[in-house]
């Protein structure tokens, strides 16, 4: 089965370079602009509950039933939210986060193995479901989280977290190997305008 791991569009805190996480933003203007219609019509698209994303799927799915699922969030950043690296690079507990390759506790927030456990969990149970039905086309519109998980768990080649990342509105073909519990990388993809 082929799935699409596909990250929201920009958000005007995205575009000024700060952490999101659970604030419920929708795209900006700029954002909008950049996506462009995906041009094939799947039936359903899996997407999370932001409003990012949930607009992300209305722009490249116009005609796709949205299918919530809540464990697809990004990653709650607590504290750190609705601000830049450079607005806390002298608060103390953002530094030891940092410090720490930003895997513990987010103060108030979720730290990286429990998040990694709550999206993996969510799409593993997505792709078993569309596996069942005979699915061959999954779509998942979430976050650059969301993707940096489930791909350093499962994607092949293998790569560390963060060299998983990709630009707003840009995303992952991949192919799912259910026996092997892989996620082979097919190709890059972006809808940009």
């Amino acid at each position: 089965m082929k799935l699409w791991l596909i990250r929201h569009g920009l958000t005007a805190l995205g575009e000024a370079g700060k952490y999101q996480g659970r604030l419920d933003e929708g795209l900006c203007a700029a954002g909008r602009a950049r996506l462009l219609c995906a041009g094939w019509k799947p039936e359903h698209v899996y997407v999370s509950p932001a409003l990012r994303a949930k607009e992300t799927a209305a722009i490249l799915f116009p005609e796709a039933r949205q299918i919530e699922v809540p464990g697809l969030r990004e990653m709650d950043f607590g504290l750190f939210e609705g601000r830049s690296w450079q607005e806390m690079e002298h608060d103390g507990q953002y530094r030891a986060w940092v410090d720490g390759g930003c895997e513990g506790q987010c103060p108030s927030g979720e730290n990286r193995t429990d998040f990694t456990a709550r999206v993996c969990a969510a799409v593993e149970g997505i792709l078993q479901a569309e596996a069942e039905t005979g699915c061959e086309d999954t779509v998942i519109v979430a976050h650059g989280g969301t993707q940096m998980a489930a791909l350093e768990r499962w994607g092949t080649p293998r790569r560390e977290y963060y060299r998983w990342q990709t630009p707003c509105g840009c995303g992952w073909l991949l192919e799912w190997n259910q026996a092997e519990h892989t996620l082979q990388v097919l190709e890059q993809i972006g809808f940009p305008a």
